[in-house]
């Protein structure tokens, strides 16, 4: 009898493994990895900010703030008259 009921708790254990492998592992992996891809999300925008702003103070030393925001003005524009053009094809 002793062998049956330690038999039976191996299965149940078995089970409680697998069910926890195909429930909590994976919610746990894809908490993880959106927490990563929060971060990198984060950190990928301040690294564009920062250069941005580092492109503008670079650009304004010699042509004044006016001048900065127009040549940066017309890359902006360009890029997108790009990209429209792209879309199109």
């Amino acid at each position: 009898m002793e062998e049956w009921a330690a038999r039976f708790a191996e299965v149940l254990e078995q089970i409680g493994v697998k069910v926890r492998s195909l429930t909590v592992d994976r919610v746990a992996r894809g908490i993880r990895l959106t927490g990563l891809g929060i971060l990198a999300a984060t950190l990928g925008f301040s690294a564009v900010l920062f250069l941005f702003l580092a492109i503008f103070g670079a650009l304004e030393i010699p042509l004044t703030t006016a001048g900065a925001l127009a040549v940066i003005g017309v890359a902006l524009i360009g890029g997108g008259s790009y990209l429209w053009i792209k879309r199109v094809e």
